[in-house]
């Protein structure tokens, strides 16, 4: 079984590997030792608070495999982001120039330098390295979160987004940040995408164009990766959007890979969960349907997929003794689960 829980400090070496399997773009897990490290201790420090509002604390989990004890995955909440240092997007809008008297009229792309989202919850970090792919490991992966914001929506602002992972190559070539490092950066790539990693973004501030940029004006191959993501990026863009995520306009300035939002409230996982007491039946639960479970706790939190069997008309939960040994929860203690399969 695959369970997650907070992340811990003796889990720095296989933080350290998935920073190094998940490459060049993926600016949440720099591959820097003393950063990783005080990724933990943030998380750590995350855990054991008692926040009544968010205020940037960032949450790391990870995943475990109990056959083996081996973490095989990662992913993160950032509770409030922008809060200590400025959060950059570009906002796609648009603008007209017209002649009544020529007959002309143009409509123009353009992108805008902004701080909009200063502020709101995001998901962040998600990773489970290839040989642990298969199944629904990575939808637990993502959507217990989900799970995780609604039991303590006290910590977690209403609105919610994910950037998502721009177009580029294997050597770290990104066709849009290749015109903005022509003309404005003079330095490439992976270079600026671990600086921001590093939270060294002052560089951004001086150096990025502070009008708006005309789109029509970059190069066809800049333009043709505006919003979209990457190969590997697909199948997390079209889980996000099955949660009701959509993007309204907003993409990554080194990429321009697009940042997706919802409600908290009217996320799928989320809306559809419940929260009812447990009654621990090895033989009612095996016939059950298979869930997203977490336990109610912060500094214990647990998380696993497994069958359960739902009384409505008992108000209780059936679950199995491995699962709840599994959640660290005993007969009557509460879990929220959701669906794996809804029913539409």
């Amino acid at each position: 079984m695959k369970i997650i829980r907070p992340i811990t400090s003796a889990d720095y070496d296989a933080l350290y590997e998935i920073a190094e399997e998940s490459g060049i773009g993926f600016t949440s897990l720099p591959v820097n030792q003393e950063l990783l490290e005080n990724k933990i201790k943030r998380a750590e420090t995350a855990f054991s608070a008692t926040p009544d509002k968010p205020g940037g604390e960032s949450y790391l989990f990870v995943m475990e495999d109990t056959a083996t004890g081996e973490v095989v995955g990662t992913s993160g909440i950032e509770s409030a982001v922008g809060l200590d240092d400025a959060f950059y997007h570009y906002h796609m809008g648009k603008v007209v120039h017209s002649s009544r008297e020529l007959k002309i009229h143009n409509t123009v792309d353009l992108l805008t330098l902004c701080n909009d989202y200063t502020g709101v919850t995001e998901i962040c970090t998600l990773f489970l390295r290839e040989r642990a792919r298969g199944g629904i490991s990575g939808r637990l992966l993502s959507k217990m979160r989900f799970l995780f914001m609604m039991e303590h929506r006290e910590r977690f602002a209403e609105n919610v987004i994910a950037e998502m992972r721009g177009v580029c190559d294997e050597d770290g070539a990104s066709p849009f940040w290749e015109w903005l490092e022509e003309h404005f950066f003079s330095i490439d790539f992976p270079t600026a995408d671990y600086l921001s990693g590093i939270g060294n973004k002052e560089f951004i501030a001086e150096l990025m164009p502070k009008y708006p940029i005309y789109v029509n004006l970059l190069s066809e191959k800049a333009q043709a990766v505006i919003g979209k993501v990457h190969e590997k990026t697909r199948p997390a863009l079209r889980m996000l959007e099955e949660e009701g995520f959509s993007c309204r306009g907003y993409v990554d300035i080194f990429d321009a890979g697009p940042t997706v939002e919802a409600n908290l409230s009217c996320i799928r996982t989320a809306m559809a969960s419940r929260k009812m007491p447990v009654v621990i039946d090895d033989q009612t639960a095996a016939q059950g349907q298979t869930h997203y479970i977490i336990n109610t706790s912060v500094q214990n939190f647990r998380a696993v997929a497994t069958e359960i069997a739902v009384s409505d008309e008992q108000q209780v939960v059936a679950i199995s003794r491995h699962t709840a040994a599994m959640l660290n929860i005993s007969e009557g203690d509460t879990i929220r689960f959701s669906p794996v399969q809804f029913r539409d």
